[in-house]
């Protein structure tokens, strides 16, 4: 395993590789001075975790979280390649976002300096044959760990109404109908257990011309599955609350999003925390890739970051509070 230069993270040439976005922009808005302490929300290919933790002294914290262990392990991996005698405190967490509060009460850490959440899914996972891409035929899984529903059983098991439903909601999807009414009647000849099988529906409940287009006709599909079947909008905004929870006086947090649903949230959660006089948001508007990162790596082209700083005075928040007083979610 070694690290590339711009964040990219390789295990070796035969293996998947996944280049982190808006390196450059993370590490400026964050503004991680030596003694901070860090969340890294989303280890994920481990490359914006490797720049955070090349940014901290022994003096620093770090923690870091995701609910994929092969996420953890590679974050393991990048942290044994530090051979600095300075190098921080890490600590490498498998486990969800949405449990910061809870996770940061059991490391006995109060206040955190920085905090990034990178909502991509990175390139390993991609790679893994685990149903997130329609592009080889897979076991329908689309979870991050073990267990747990999988996009299996949302499909085999819901109402044609309620695909409908998850398919226009969290992938905006115009035949969501079309499809969810594809998908009942396939799934009456037998289960739909493959990646394959569910684009075979999906075909079939979308017009002709739909498949011709450059975006490929499963990709809201598999979108709003993969969102279904961890509840990431659910974990998005406890983990948000609790990122804002826990942020320090002048404490600064980072949030790339890569899809319309997810930046709205966060677009929505930050704007109602300044109105609520908690910081604000520097700037408002998201900051996007240059052209440059987006013609070495095509993924980068629909990431956005939405930066928040906490004002200087410090009033506790309680999560709960923040979720439930303090903001609407669109």
């Amino acid at each position: 395993m070694r690290l590339l230069r711009s964040g990219t993270l390789c295990i070796d040439d035969m293996e998947a590789r996944h280049d982190s976005v808006l390196m450059k922009e993370v590490l400026e808005a964050l503004s991680v001075a030596p003694g901070d302490t860090v969340v890294d929300a989303t280890l994920g290919g481990a490359g914006h975790f490797s720049e955070l933790l090349a940014a901290l002294g022994e003096s620093g914290v770090i923690i870091g979280i995701d609910a994929d262990p092969a996420a953890v392990e590679r974050s393991r991996a990048a942290f044994a390649l530090d051979r600095r005698t300075s190098r921080p405190v890490a600590h490498l967490i498998n486990d969800n976002f949405r449990n910061l509060s809870r996770i940061l009460e059991r490391l006995g850490i109060g206040q955190v300096d920085a905090i990034l959440f990178d909502l991509g899914w990175s390139g390993y996972q991609i790679a893994a044959p685990r149903g997130f891409s329609f592009q080889s035929d897979e076991p329908l899984f689309m979870t991050y760990g073990e267990g747990g529903e999988t996009a299996a059983d949302i499909v085999n098991s819901s109402t044609e109404e309620d695909l409908a439903n998850i398919l226009f909601t969290y992938g905006e999807e115009q035949f969501a109908r079309g499809i969810a009414r594809a998908i009942v009647t396939a799934r009456a000849k037998e289960r739909i257990l493959t990646t394959d099988t569910l684009v075979a529906a999906i075909h079939a409940g979308t017009p002709h011309w739909y498949h011709e287009r450059k975006i490929h006709p499963a990709t809201k599909t598999f979108q709003a599955l993969r969102i279904a079947a961890n509840d990431e909008i659910g974990s998005l905004r406890e983990g948000l609350s609790a990122a804002l929870a826990a942020l320090a006086p002048n404490g600064r947090l980072a949030t790339i999003s890569f899809h319309s649903i997810e930046d709205r949230i966060v677009k929505n959660v930050l704007r109602d925390a300044a109105e609520a006089g908690l910081g604000r948001m520097e700037p408002k508007k998201p900051i996007t890739p240059s052209r440059a990162e987006i013609l070495q790596n095509r993924r980068a082209r629909s990431a956005k970051l939405r930066v928040f700083a906490r004002s200087a005075t410090f009033a506790s928040v309680n999560p709960a509070d923040v979720t439930t007083s303090h903001f609407v979610y669109a």
